[in-house]
């Protein structure tokens, strides 16, 4: 599992580190696969974890009004999330995810502008409270709000926000008994193919920065909506 899902998190952590978000869209699925009991707790470790390395290159590039925002509407998207997690089965959190990505990013790709203001922020971080607790995936809503900024502010603003939320997501997880000692063990292991992936996207990132970041945005957000989706059609079949 610890081979299979490392290599899960090297990848994501690639696509992060060029992006802004997609550690969980990668690994979270794959994961949860793996080890259904242990999620998403595992990846939440991982997720407080690589933020910390963008913000110490890009942490000038802030949006800190916009943070602010995402993070008031967290707080209660948090709460929802957990409860999804105690009573919603994991079949039905990842097709209700999946659902809400792609709708939205339907919505903003024929869009020419995306309104960024207290209101989109606020619920943009409410929705990611709830996918984020609940699935360990809650960079889209937050992404598609931000997708017309410059490479290093998205990449700034999202990694302050998820180390924010994946601190937030623990704590709440501990408080209704979802986060098993072993999880911890498990995201601690994973830390370093994640450090590993971080390292390799510094190519990527300089490409993506001239004038393509607004594409992989949306890519990658479709590809998180298309994960859950295969993530949840293959936990039907072996079940």
């Amino acid at each position: 599992m610890l081979i299979v899902g490392g290599l899960a998190v090297f990848v994501g952590a690639i696509v992060q580190g060029a992006v802004g978000f997609g550690l969980g869209l990668v690994a979270a699925p794959l994961l949860t696969l793996l080890a259904p009991d242990l999620m998403p707790g595992a990846v939440q470790v991982v997720n407080m974890t690589l933020p910390l390395f963008t913000l110490a290159m890009e942490w000038r590039r802030v949006d800190w009004g916009g943070l602010g925002f995402a993070v008031l509407g967290r707080l209660p998207g948090s709460a929802l999330g957990a409860v999804i997690v105690v009573y919603v089965s994991v079949y039905m959190r990842g097709v209700f995810v999946a659902v809400m990505v792609l709708v939205a990013v339907a919505l903003t790709a024929r869009a020419l502008s995306v309104p960024r203001n207290a209101v989109t922020i606020t619920s943009a971080g409410f929705v990611s409270g709830v996918t984020g607790t609940a699935t360990g995936i809650g960079g889209p809503p937050i992404a598609l709000v931000y997708q017309h900024a410059k490479g290093p502010q998205i990449r700034a603003t999202l990694a302050m926000f998820f180390f924010l939320s994946a601190v937030q997501s623990l704590a709440i997880l501990a408080l209704v008994d979802e986060l098993p000692s072993a999880a911890l063990m498990v995201g601690g292991a994973l830390i370093v193919p994640m450090l590993l992936g971080f390292l390799v996207s510094g190519p990527l990132r300089r490409y993506l920065d001239g004038g393509k970041v607004r594409t992989a945005v949306l890519v990658v957000a479709v590809a998180s909506a298309a994960g859950l989706i295969v993530q949840n059609v293959l936990s039907q079949v072996l079940a």
